[in-house]
């Protein structure tokens, strides 16, 4: 079990830290939402830190898959059974992720040693609309990942139960904020609300669990390494 808390909790760490960097250090720096010239603009003159952002989305996604098997394996005690649909859920998401991946590629491409024109702004504008609609989509089925996740948790004998409520928490941000992106015209209007909404139970909940991760994690093989050392203490005095 330790490697599984381990494991995920590194895993979580680095999403967060590649996350953070890809989509609010580079991609919201990038994207001007009212000036699509603006955005082809910026997207030519700092392509290297558009393609250092790409990377870090990558690196997310790895992670994103290693915790498909990590967080099954630290909770297919609780229920074997929904263990496997949280598993589902988050493995869909991801699939949709690297879907949009692909849409930031094309960006990517296309951008390179261009020149900014009419088309270019078009075409920039339509892969990034793909990209941030299969990214949305894909996070509802993160949400409901994060709602039977959390539901583990509430029903495990060695999660706290307060973290559980925090995930189900963030599942209501992601989903709210997905479908007010997918559904509301004037989303625009009140994305800072609904960012709000959305990264501070996210920040919270995930976060706080993945400092349990860590922190039990490293703790239990910490007692393990001390017990294997007292046992061969004991062993060796035995024999003297």
């Amino acid at each position: 079990m330790n490697k599984f808390y381990k494991t995920s909790g590194i895993a979580y760490l680095i999403i967060f830290l590649a996350g953070f960097y890809a989509n609010f250090a580079v991609l919201e720096s990038l994207i001007d939402q009212n000036n699509t010239s603006i955005t082809a603009t910026n997207f030519i003159n700092n392509h290297s830190q558009f393609g250092n952002g790409l990377l870090a989305f990558v690196v997310m996604l790895i992670f994103d898959l290693v915790l498909v098997w990590s967080l099954f394996g630290m909770s297919k005690s609780i229920s074997k059974n929904i263990s496997y649909v949280t598993s589902f859920f988050r493995l869909f998401h991801a699939t949709l992720f690297g879907f949009a991946l692909f849409k930031l590629w094309e960006t990517y491409q296309l951008t390179m040693n261009a020149t900014n024109t009419a088309n270019l702004q078009n075409s920039v504008s339509e892969l990034l609309f793909y990209f941030d609609t299969l990214w949305t989509v894909g996070l509802l089925f993160f949400g409901v990942h994060l709602v039977l996740l959390g539901y583990l948790a509430i029903k495990s004998t060695y999660i706290p139960k307060t973290l559980g409520l925090l995930l189900i928490l963030a599942a209501i941000g992601y989903m709210t904020d997905g479908l007010a992106k997918l559904f509301m015209s004037n989303y625009t209007d009140y994305k800072e609300v609904f960012e709000v909404i959305v990264i501070l139970p996210s920040v919270i909940g995930e976060f706080s669990f993945t400092v349990w991760l860590l922190i039990k994690g490293f703790k239990r093989q910490k007692n393990i390494n001390l017990l294997k050392y007292f046992n061969y203490l004991k062993s060796y005095l035995v024999k003297v």
